[in-house]
């Protein structure tokens, strides 16, 4: 297995499992394993029930660099992560909220055809 650097992390496009188990020092499988049942904290792994596939595909995940990083340095807290995931979810909410009110003045707005 090869041994990357903060920087290298830093530097990927995309950091993969396989990329992250290098860096942690673990196999892929454990990576998403761990990703999936809440105890990596490295980024989101995400399940569509709907791909007919294998267990395994049914799953994509995204690995944030500077988490996988802090992470291996024992500088991240699960307390701390909730608390960043929880205030983006009430983000995403006040936007969906903000875009169906936007819709709503859009539609009352529209002039009717003859």
């Amino acid at each position: 297995m090869g041994k990357y650097t903060d920087e290298e992390i830093r530097n990927c496009k995309k950091v993969t499992l396989k990329i992250a188990g290098d860096y942690l020092g673990i196999s892929p499988n454990a990576v998403g394993i761990g990703m999936r049942n809440n105890l990596l904290p490295i980024g989101l792994a995400i399940h569509n029930e709907e791909k007919d596939r294998r267990f395994s595909e049914s799953w994509s995940y995204h690995i944030v660099a500077e988490r996988l990083i802090a992470y291996n340095h024992g500088t991240i807290s699960e307390i701390h992560v909730q608390n960043i995931e929880k205030g983006l979810d009430k983000i995403v909410e006040e936007f969906s909220n903000l875009k169906q009110e936007l819709l709503f003045i859009l539609s009352e707005n529209e002039v009717p055809e003859n």
